[in-house]
Parts: C-alpha cells; structure tokens; sequence
C-alpha cells in the first residue's frame, strides 16, 4: 500500500467525508490483525487509522493538502500540529523562527525549511481509484484452483482522442489563470501569520493549458466506460468471502500515474452433494439396512475420486465417520481438511414376497411377533 493517505484508503482527493469514512471501514475490515490473512496486516491496519484520522479532520486534510504528504509528515515530526499549531511549542513549530525569516509565519516557514512550491501537483502522480467486482466460482475449481476468465466493465482511455479529453486539432493556449503553471496560490492572514495554499488551477485542471474544444466522445474526461476481459489466478482452497487482488487493473489515473488495483471477491457456489465448512467437507452416505447391520466395502466420492470405505458391521443410522486428509486444501499453508462422512439408513419403499416373509423371520426371531400389513419402518422399531 501506497504512503500516500488517499491511495490507503483508495479514494480520491476530492472524495467527500462520507466517502472516506466508508472506505475506511472497507479497509479496516479486509486488513483488520485479527481476520487478515496478509502478513503485513498490522502495519497496513496501522496506516488506514492514520490516514481516517487526518482526512475525516478538516483542518488537518487542508494542511495534508497544502503540503504534501511527505512535507505533512515532516511537520508532525517536528511537532506540528496541523490540526491548529504546534504541538508543546508556544504556538512556533521550530521554536520562534517565524518572524525573523520574511515575516510569512508558518506557511513561509514550512517553504523555508522543506522546500519551496507547497500542493499536490508537484508530488508524484496519483494512482488511479481501485474497482471491486465479484467472480462465482465451484466448489471443484476452488478445490484445484484455477485461471478463471472474466468480463469487468472499467473506465478506459477514449479511442477518439486518445485519452487527451480534446480533438487533435483543437487549439491550445496557455490558461491564463494560472500562467501556464497549473496551479494557484492563495495567501491568508491567520492569527498565526501569513499561511499560503497552492492548489490545481480550476481552469485548466492543472494542465497549465486550455483547448478551444473539448472531445464529443468522453466530453473532454479523457476516459469512456469500456468492458475488458482478464484472467486471473483463484488458488487453492479459496473459500467464499475472501477478496483477490489484480494490481494496475482497476481505474485510471486522472494524473497519469499507474492505474488503481481491481479488488475481486470470490464466492464458491454450494454443491450437490458436499457441504463445506471451512476446509472440511460432509457428505451423507446412504446405505441399506443389511450393510448398516453386517458391514459392508462402500464406495464414498470426494472431490479427488472415489475412495473405498469401510462401513463397520452394527452401523446406526446418523453415525459419523472421518476420513482424514480428504477435505479441501488449505490456502497457503499445507495439507488438506477432512471429509466427515455421515451415515443415512435408507428404508425401502417397497418389498417383495421374499423380502417381506425374510423381516417377519427376523422379527420373530427376536421375540416379537408383527402383522403383515404393518410398515417396514415400524417392523424395524419392533424388531430392536
């Protein structure tokens, strides 16, 4: 993740307070220590509070701003409270130096000692806003992983000016707001002194330069709504919920910086016959009431073959079985879950002559005696 306190949280500069603020809990809950899966969790769950912090604060934002993220964080470090002062400094963030150095206060101090400029524009460009989409797979490909292809529909450069926002032949000329600088400064007398912000020049959007026509196509954005197709690599044991990431894939950049990532969450689709509990797997056998009684050699499918299964001899209908190692892999780690196998006795619907003649037998055999006519789930409650 990006130092930068808006590529953290995946918003744009403009984005408004509850865009941020929604954004964070995005973030915080894909990156929170205790449900992460990412090594770096912590720190990266470090960074999405710092940067909630300074962007949902007004005063703070505008000082973010106005000086650059690399300037902002040498002002804290000094003790720069950008918030409304300095902290634990008489109201001076280096100890009094404001008015003997061209009586500009702290906005004329901070030019001094980092550098001359101020704004965003002159930092490097901004990467573009990330994109989230949703991809469906089974519960066979989430077992072998696989390389899924799918449709995203995105913002890309627009084919009839090249991604220029205005036709070739359009006529350019210097923006005479800000000179051909792109950008604008405004200077404030504060109670603290003199404070200047340098922002993009509104005009020409930073550009410096204005054209006399703007393109029919994207309406001089630039970008269009378009479709692309990608491929991406879904591992192993992924289970539903769980988010990939494909970087340079999403929107972008209004600065042409790199383009933000494409966030992809995953949501295997329930099975016919397997449930899934994390990584293991259940299945429910159905077996006759002689191979509940005598045992039988069974075979049990899982999702890598069939296997052989020893049902025990006196098998109760509902018992549990494991069978270890035959479950779903486990996502960055080794081996496999297990499949629990539960056993159903079926009853059969319908029996013939010496089906029935053979119950009554058995049933007799055990002391009680039944009327033909009786159902064959009852005559198995009387016979135990």
């Amino acid at each position: 993740m990006s130092e930068d306190f808006y590529d953290v949280l995946g918003v744009s500069p403009d984005a408004s307070a509850d865009e941020i603020k929604s954004a964070y809990r995005e973030k915080a809950t894909e990156y929170h220590p205790d449900v992460s899966d990412d090594p770096d969790a912590e720190e990266k769950f470090k960074k999405i509070q710092k940067a909630k912090q300074v962007l949902t604060d007004e005063e703070k934002r505008e000082a973010y701003d106005r000086m650059g993220h690399d300037r902002y964080e040498q002002a804290e470090k000094h003790g720069y409270d950008a918030g409304g002062g300095a902290g634990g400094m008489g109201g001076d963030p280096f100890g009094g130096m404001g008015g003997g150095m061209g009586g500009g206060g702290l906005g004329d101090i901070f030019e001094q000692v980092f550098g001359g400029g101020g704004g965003r524009g002159r930092q490097r460009p901004r990467k573009g806003r990330d994109l989230r989409t949703e991809l469906e797979i089974s519960l066979e490909e989430a077992y072998e992983g696989v390389e899924k292809q799918f449709s995203v529909e995105r913002p890309e450069a627009c084919d009839v000016c090249d991604g220029e926002g205005h036709p070739p032949e359009a006529d350019a000329r210097t923006c005479p707001e800000c000179q051909g600088r792109g950008q604008v400064t405004q200077v404030q007398q504060t109670p603290l002194g003199r404070v200047q912000q340098t922002t993009a020049c509104p005009r020409c959007e930073g550009e410096g330069t204005i054209y006399s026509e703007t393109c029919g196509e994207c309406r001089g954005e630039g970008y269009v709504r378009g479709e692309a197709t990608l491929t991406v690599e879904v591992p192993a044991g992924i289970q539903s919920g769980q988010t990939l990431r494909m970087e340079r894939e999403g929107s972008p950049s209004p600065e042409d910086g790199p383009r933000g990532d494409l966030l992809i969450d995953v949501a295997v689709a329930e099975h016919d016959e397997f449930e899934r509990e994390g990584d293991d797997l259940r299945y429910r056998l159905p077996i006759s009431f002689p191979q509940a009684t005598f045992g039988d050699t069974v075979q049990v499918p899982t999702l890598d073959g069939s296997v052989e299964f020893e049902v025990p001899e006196g098998t109760q209908s509902g018992e549990t079985f494991r069978l270890q190692g035959k479950g779903m892999p486990r996502l960055r780690g080794r081996g496999q879950g297990d499949l629990y196998v539960k056993v159903q006795v079926v009853t059969p619907d319908s029996l013939n002559e010496e089906q029935r003649d053979a119950l009554e037998a058995f049933a007799e055999a055990g002391g009680d005696e039944i009327e033909v006519n009786e159902g064959f789930f009852e005559k198995i409650k009387r016979a135990f």
